[in-house]
């Protein structure tokens, strides 16, 4: 089955329209959705920090200014306990995703031999987890999901499979529970980069790959290590945890999810990328297409990290026919 997209005009990918407000004092600029949905615009620093120009909101959907603990989001530098546990995180991270390990990890999650269930019953066990990885959030990851499919619901109301995608883009992070291997968090979540060529700079703590086994590597440190220009993301082995998981399991499973839903579920986390433009060269012409829905659903996993709780109970039957119509009842994971 065959599911045709249309792409978003915008040159960065979102159907957004850049305004800018200006007085004698000050300017101001914002980043307005179709629906509304007004976000900030951002300085993305080499040390993972967002600086917010602006936060607005209207009667659509209200981008927060703030995380769930008062601070920027994205901001690794904020003093808090919870930034030092995020630190830990990505310290773990990048010692241990190496090349072979993420060669190891594919090659035993493709098998899809752990557990047999349903979209819906995925969403529910995501309740029993939080992401260590996140300095915006501590809520059960379900909250989160519903938040950005909600978000996304508003602007796009026509595009069901982006809805859906939304919904299930973190399912991967059931790793962290027993029936499928309870992995470690440096396993599972945190952005995501490739494996087999140089560490860009743009990535998140980025002074703890020095201690990583392909650091000094020469034939995985360069700008294209293994890899060749325009070659293609599909052949670029990226960290592994929820996002490729999920992709494997959405692919293998047979879903019709376009291939936009697809590339969103595999490469949300790969921040280096659709924030900072690293790794583009290894990008071919079917990638930038994608990466244009990519940075529209972006905005609304990023900003709708909110306290705002979604009724289950009231979504739920909406949601429960997207996934009848994309996915088969019951899935191999």
């Amino acid at each position: 089955m065959t599911i045709l997209i249309e792409q978003p005009d915008h040159q960065l990918g979102s159907q957004m329209e850049e305004k800018k407000l200006c007085s004698e004092t000050n300017e101001t600029c914002e980043l307005v959705l179709d629906g509304g949905f007004v976000v900030p615009k951002d300085i993305s620093k080499n040390d993972g920090c967002v600086t917010q120009e602006i936060a607005a909101s209207n009667d659509a959907f209200i981008a927060p200014e703030i995380n769930s603990f008062g601070q920027s989001f994205r901001d690794y530098n904020a003093e808090s306990e919870r930034q030092k546990s995020v630190e830990e995180f990505y310290k773990s991270n990048h010692i241990y995703q190496t090349l072979d390990f993420v060669k190891k990890m594919r090659e035993e999650y493709s098998k899809l031999n752990r557990v047999e269930m349903s979209i819906w019953e995925c969403c529910e066990l995501l309740n029993e987890v939080v992401d260590d990885s996140d300095p915006d959030l501590d809520e059960p990851q379900i909250e989160h999901l519903l938040q950005t499919a909600e978000a996304i619901r508003k602007d796009y109301p026509n595009e069901d499979w982006l809805h859906l995608t939304a919904l299930i883009h973190d399912l991967g992070k059931v790793l962290l529970l027993p029936n499928f291997g309870e992995l470690p968090q440096w396993a599972v979540v945190g952005d995501t980069h490739p494996l087999g060529c140089a560490f860009d700079e743009s990535i998140v703590h980025h002074k703890y790959f020095k201690e990583n086994p392909d650091y000094n590597n020469a034939s995985l440190n360069s700008k294209y290590g293994i890899y060749s220009e325009g070659c293609g993301l599909d052949n670029v082995m990226i960290s592994w945890g929820h996002d490729d998981y999920m992709y494997l399991v959405a692919k293998e499973n047979g879903t019709t999810l376009p291939q936009a839903g697809l590339f969103i579920i595999r490469y949300h986390s790969f921040y280096p990328l659709h924030r900072a433009g690293a790794y583009r060269h290894l990008m071919n012409k079917e990638d930038e297409e994608n990466l244009k829905w990519l940075q529209v659903f972006n905005k609304y996993d990023l900003y709708s990290k909110s306290k705002v709780r979604v009724d289950v109970e009231k979504v739920k039957p909406y949601y429960l026919s997207l996934i009848e119509k994309y996915f088969p009842a019951k899935l191999r994971w």
